[in-house]
């Protein structure tokens, strides 16, 4: 498929893979609406593409973890008609294992990474289903299929954006647009060091380059996926888990009891 033309709001959008998709979408000839808390970034970025590309910047300086900004971008996502593109990245990561932080910061990340995220989303896909047509991508990670290896938290928000993006990918396709989840692994951004975490910690083969990350879900998106893993070699393992997942479905709800849990029946 072909990304559709028209403006694309992008969250997250001061530094690492937001910066770099306006800087993609804007070579693309998109005009772009910038979100993030840090305006100051965000016009510098601004007033840098559109000396080289040529195209519209809007900056809207909102924190996501705020529900009244929150509802400032998603009236635009509603009310912008030119908006053809939705890039869901802002996001956080805790400091610190699941254990090892307060409820305030427990707070903080579910407002980000879960309550904007899907709010936005779905504004989105409102409109979009309104319009005929739209896309958006969800920047999740390859934490949404391996909780065990981090925190739980930030795992689980991933998880849970993945989990949106199959539902209102289903909704899309009825409704004339497309829904992406990306999934990065590790990969060099400043989450890492807003996180108190060491990037270089990593064996140097497990970390991508964030330009590499985007062009590489740019490409799954021209290609109409709807997730993209760009560290995942062989494709067979993600057709093979989603389809182990699906033949599970029709047998998720029964009336009776499966017979390994009836009393009496040796484990």
């Amino acid at each position: 498929m072909s990304i559709p033309n028209g403006t694309a709001l992008i969250t997250g959008a001061s530094t690492g893979l937001g910066a770099l998709y306006a800087d993609r979408l804007a070579r693309r000839g998109h005009d772009l609406i910038l979100v993030a808390r840090n305006g100051a970034q965000m016009e510098e970025l601004a007033a840098k593409l559109r000396v080289t590309t040529g195209v519209q910047v809007d900056v809207i300086a909102a924190d996501l973890t705020r529900s009244d900004d929150v509802t400032r971008i998603e009236q635009r996502l509603i009310d912008d008609a030119n908006i053809a593109l939705f890039v869901n990245n802002a996001g956080m990561s805790l400091n610190g294992g699941t254990l090892e932080n307060s409820a305030a910061e427990i707070e903080r990340i579910i407002a980000l990474n879960i309550t904007a995220a899907a709010r936005l989303a779905i504004a989105a896909g409102k409109a979009f289903g309104a319009r005929g047509k739209g896309a958006i991508v969800n920047i999740a990670s390859v934490l949404a299929l391996a909780p065990e290896m981090f925190e739980g938290v930030y795992s689980g928000s991933k998880a849970f954006l993945l989990n949106l993006s199959h539902a209102l990918a289903a909704n899309g396709r009825e409704q004339g647009f497309h829904v992406q989840a990306v999934l990065p692994g590790a990969t060099r951004t400043e989450i890492w060091e807003r996180s108190g975490k060491d990037i270089d910690a990593f064996p140097a083969e497990m970390v991508m380059t964030a330009d590499d990350l985007v062009d590489a879900a740019l490409l799954g998106l021209d290609r109409g996926e709807e997730v993209t893993i760009p560290p995942l070699a062989d494709d067979g393992q993600w057709t093979n888990y989603h389809a182990a997942r699906l033949a599970m479905a029709p047998n998720l709800s029964r009336r009776e009891v499966a017979d390994r849990y009836r009393v009496g029946v040796a484990a």
